[in-house]
């Protein structure tokens, strides 16, 4: 049985902390310094550009966004959903049953997540945001016929094509404007319903990060991580951005592999259907996760590391598998990947990529990413990279046992770091990563179990200020 916290233990915890424990806050306190100094200089730098040259094609650098001072309907949800998350979140996570801890954090990142959103208002925040001249809504009639659609998508991806698709369509492998073709289908077309989707499925990442660190870690771990990524202030772009759904499917791709690759039954053989259908569930939702967008390929890092975590490679042939069905029915369809991408990369830089600066970006991307993580993130990815050594060490047979709960979490972080950095690096995230990074920040959210329970309801309150001040100073473009 979980023991129930009480207040007494934060106060005793931080009286007995030693020279060590005081040395890692401080740590931590300069690291977040440093990420909001990044923050500063991104934005005044980014303003003088943008004023001299009108290069980095954003209001708010480096956001897109604009500055614009504003409550609405959502504002008192927000509160009480913050206030409430930071007062009984961490006992609450402790003390749950499983399952219902599960459902807690999917409702309360809903309920943070639409009170969000609605700051901005029905319409604008939720009805409307799907449905401008970028998005995918403006071609569904477009796929009334399923086949032709799909294998002419690459004919109109480049700006000088007949009829281009949208930046957003032109963007992303079909499977993107295809879910929204499917609600439309179905009866939910419109951008409300599009709203409705993402922010319901993108919530859901919450409950799926949760379920890799218990398989990955330990219960205790995740329990910490819980009321984190239920304030994380990526909510502000999953409510409403189609890359918010993106995320979902990315994270329950892991989550499953996670399953897969760490259960057991039979006295120890991978026999059992449970882990096989989560190996192939995985796959599927894997190979869907690169047909939402080109980028996402970069999800196998973290899933390299859920089988090396494991030291399980037996649900590789099922992942790939599953992946494989997925591509095997987008090419039947008519669909070339690699050439879809090779043209995306032109188009890319046909529009505002080919003047935005990359020595701006490459850096600026990275405070985007401070944003939309947060400080408590920054405090847990700066233990986590104090730890990457022994843990990194401990991956290896020879070292002895395998790194313990905390240091398998620094492990996924360090993947999900990698994979940031790479996509940065790229130079294919000039702009905009507010949102087109929100797969790997629920990773790096993920960080925040590593910070002192003494201190976890001071980092939460943190992370919703930042959270409040983002969608309250801001019209996000996203």
């Amino acid at each position: 049985m979980i023991p129930r916290p009480t207040s007494e233990a934060p106060a005793a915890a931080a009286r007995h902390a030693g020279p060590e424990d005081r040395a890692a806050r401080r740590a931590d306190l300069l690291a977040v310094a440093a990420g909001l100094l990044l923050v500063v200089a991104a934005a005044a730098i980014g303003t003088v550009i943008e004023r001299a040259n009108g290069s980095l094609h954003v209001n708010w650098p480096p956001l897109y966004a604009s500055w614009f001072p504003h409550v609405g309907p959502g504002t008192p949800a927000a509160l009480a959903v913050a206030v409430l998350v930071v007062g009984y979140g961490p006992p609450l996570a402790a003390r749950l049953p499983w399952r219902g801890l599960l459902l807690a954090c999917w409702a309360a990142a809903l309920a943070w997540t639409w009170s969000l959103a609605l700051i901005d208002g029905w319409q604008t925040g939720i009805a409307r945001r799907l449905t401008t001249e970028y998005e995918y809504l403006t071609v569904i009639r477009r796929f009334d016929d399923l086949g032709p659609a799909l294998r002419g998508f690459t004919g109109h991806i480049l700006n000088n094509a007949p009829d281009h698709w949208p930046a957003h369509v032109a963007g992303h492998p079909p499977a993107a404007v295809l879910t929204f073709v499917g609600l439309d289908r179905i009866g939910l077309g419109g951008g409300a319903w599009a709203g409705v989707w993402c922010i319901t499925v993108g919530a859901s990442a919450a409950a799926a990060v949760l379920v890799a660190l218990r398989a990955l870690t330990d219960e205790p771990l995740a329990r910490r991580a819980a009321p984190f990524l239920v304030l994380a202030p990526a909510a502000v772009w999953v409510g409403t951005s189609a890359d918010g759904y993106f995320a979902a499917v990315a994270a329950w791709s892991l989550a499953l592999l996670a399953l897969a690759a760490t259960r057991r039954t039979g006295g120890g053989r991978w026999s059992a259907p449970g882990p096989a259908a989560a190996a192939l569930a995985s796959g599927l939702l894997l190979g869907l996760t690169c047909y939402l967008s080109y980028g996402l390929t970069l999800i196998v890092l973290p899933a390299a590391a859920v089988l090396l975590l494991a030291r399980n490679a037996r649900p590789v042939p099922l992942l790939v598998a599953g992946a494989a069905t997925v591509a095997v029915a987008f090419t039947l369809a008519g669909f070339d990947w690699w050439e879809g991408y090779r043209l995306l990369v032109e188009r890319y830089y046909q529009g505002a990529a080919g003047v935005r600066p990359y020595a701006y970006w490459v850096w600026g991307n990275l405070a985007c990413a401070v944003l939309i993580t947060g400080p408590a993130t920054v405090a847990g990815v700066r233990r986590a990279l104090a730890a990457a050594p022994a843990a990194l060490r401990r991956l290896r047979p020879s070292a002895g046992p395998p790194p313990g709960p905390a240091g398998r979490l620094t492990v996924l972080v360090l993947a999900a770091l990698l994979a940031v950095l790479i996509a940065d690096l790229s130079g294919m995230s000039k702009a905009e990563t507010e949102r087109i990074w929100l797969p790997f920040a629920w990773w790096l959210l993920a960080a925040c179990a590593l910070l002192p329970g003494a201190h976890r309801r001071p980092w939460l309150a943190a992370q919703a200020v930042l959270a409040l001040l983002l969608n309250h100073l801001l019209y996000t473009g996203w």
